[in-house]
């Protein structure tokens, strides 16, 4: 890759961030991060195998989406040639709660560096948090009326949100947005013949800047007393080249429903194979800037539940916890901007060389 392109994307890059934060005001919280970068030789070296890491498609340079096989050298880029594109099936397969996910020791052993540790986080640029206020019975029908709030650390935003409401074949869509102080309204309006746990889909992006989104859901009770239980307690979701995996996690379940939702569609996902508490469930190719979410329901014979997990699987973190090191004299920080089905994130890379 050129250098001039690397150059330039780092350009924007610092851009973009300048802009986000002046828009979030985010600025208090970079930082942190921007103290940590270190002058000189040991942080050249460092932002060195920071950038390699992340300019680099590895060995294979499709190892993400090949599930049972572990990359010789670790890269996470596309194969798209653009600076800081990352591979969605590369950045999945870092996160624990895939079942074809690398361990820390195999990231190490593939990225190559004996003498460091290593912490990846990867996020979206800001938060959106979904709270239940309140909720009236009218008629045949039951409205739910929820809080939204944009922000990151903190420090709100504008945004434009679309929202989905899933209760078993039941889908409908909801288009609001959030003002400047990070606030906005959903009502939510449900028939009373259906029961069970609701699933309130949430996607949420900046009023200027397209690419610049996050999403969240949020699980409740309607027409029915059970208090749901919490994601990920019924299957392990695992979405990996154009494939969900679902690993069934108790005895007796029953998957009834499956949808895909991004921030302006939404589909039903056809089942393939069905073997040993494992569902498989063929991906669309979408072509849509947007983050993905899965939504699976079904119930155990006794209780209804409804799962969902993000594609690329984010938010994530793995790796050293450098929380309890009493020096950090040795630890630097790197942030990046990174882009991810033309949806940008934050990555911060941590790495601690080792002490002689």
């Amino acid at each position: 890759m050129p250098v001039s392109s690397v150059d330039t994307f780092l350009a924007c890059s610092l851009m973009l961030i300048l802009i986000v934060s002046a828009m979030a005001g985010m600025t208090k919280i970079l930082q942190p991060y921007i103290s940590h970068l270190a002058n000189g030789e040991e942080g050249l070296w460092h932002r060195r195998l920071c950038e390699y890491l992340l300019l680099s498609s590895g060995t294979p340079q499709n190892w993400g989406e090949i599930k049972e096989s572990n990359p010789s050298t670790l890269g996470l880029a596309s194969l798209t040639q653009k600076p800081y594109e990352l591979n969605p099936d590369k950045i999945s397969r870092l996160n624990s709660e895939n079942i074809y996910s690398l361990t820390y020791q195999e990231i190490l052993k593939a990225f190559g560096t004996s003498d460091f540790s290593l912490n990846i986080k990867v996020h979206p640029l800001f938060e959106v948090s979904i709270n239940l206020t309140a909720s009236h019975i009218e008629g045949a029908t039951t409205t739910y009326t929820f809080r939204m709030t944009t922000a990151k650390s903190g420090y709100t935003l504008a945004t434009a949100l679309k929202c989905y409401i899933t209760l078993e074949t039941y889908i409908s869509t909801i288009s609001t947005t959030t003002d400047q102080n990070g606030t906005g309204y959903v009502n939510v309006t449900l028939p009373n013949s259906l029961s069970g746990p609701a699933l309130l889909v949430t996607f949420a992006k900046a009023e200027t800047y397209s690419q610049v989104m996050s999403f969240n859901a949020y699980t409740f009770s309607h027409n029915n007393p059970d208090t749901p239980e919490p994601n990920k307690t019924f299957l392990q979701l695992s979405p990996i080249e154009q494939t969900l995996t679902a690993s069934l996690q108790k005895p007796n379940l029953t998957v009834q429903n499956a949808y895909v939702f991004t921030y302006n569609y939404q589909f039903d996902l056809p089942q393939i194979t069905s073997e040993n508490q494992t569902l498989e469930y063929r991906i669309p190719k979408l072509l849509e800037a947007s983050p993905v979410i899965f939504v699976l329901n079904g119930n155990n014979a006794s209780n209804a539940f409804t799962e969902w997990c993000t594609y690329p699987q984010v938010p994530l973190e793995i790796g050293a916890d450098f929380n309890d090191l009493t020096s950090k004299s040795n630890t630097i920080a790197q942030p990046y901007i990174v882009s991810i089905n033309s949806i940008f994130y934050e990555s911060i890379i941590t790495l601690r060389r080792a002490t002689s």
